[in-house]
């Protein structure tokens, strides 16, 4: 025999959560209904889980929309960061995602996640430098860091 069920919780290799899954009876009485991880499914919990997925499609296609537009803001002009460096342009040490997402905050007051920030390559020199920002799931923008020598040689 089988139970349908709706997972409340991620399950490797069964889905994730608000999927609806047919478990064979033991499996759902045994491991996944005492641990939370689902509920039985009925026509009431099924409506629930129609308008959660809608509310979801919603914000999204909002969030795509924001996405692109500050996809398009980010790649409009570089961001400047300033940092020290030798003589021969080599900077002591790396730019970190971090300074990035201060450089875009400063630049275009949007706060971006240090975390989405990516590197094709470490930024160890000055001049221009390309950067990848993750905005939505499938919306990446492409970045260019500009990096200058900072004025005067030990900071403050």
């Amino acid at each position: 025999m089988t139970s349908k069920l709706i997972l409340t919780n991620e399950v490797t290799g069964l889905g994730a959560a608000g999927d609806v899954v047919e478990v064979k009876d033991g499996y759902a009485r045994n491991f996944l209904l005492p641990r939370g991880l689902a509920t039985p499914w009925t026509k009431g919990g099924q409506r629930q889980l129609d308008q959660i997925r809608a509310a979801r499609g919603k914000r999204a296609i909002a969030n795509i929309e924001e996405a692109q537009a500050l996809k398009a803001s980010l790649e409009s002009k570089p961001v400047v960061i300033a940092e020290r460096a030798g003589q021969n342009g080599r900077l002591f040490g790396a730019v970190s995602s971090k300074e990035v997402a201060e450089g875009v905050k400063a630049m275009f007051d949007k706060d971006i996640d240090r975390r989405t920030v990516e590197f094709a390559t470490p930024i160890r020199s000055l001049g221009e430098h390309k950067a990848t920002v993750r905005l939505h799931d499938e919306i990446f923008a492409n970045l260019v860091v500009q990096v200058v020598a900072a004025k005067g040689a030990a900071k403050a």
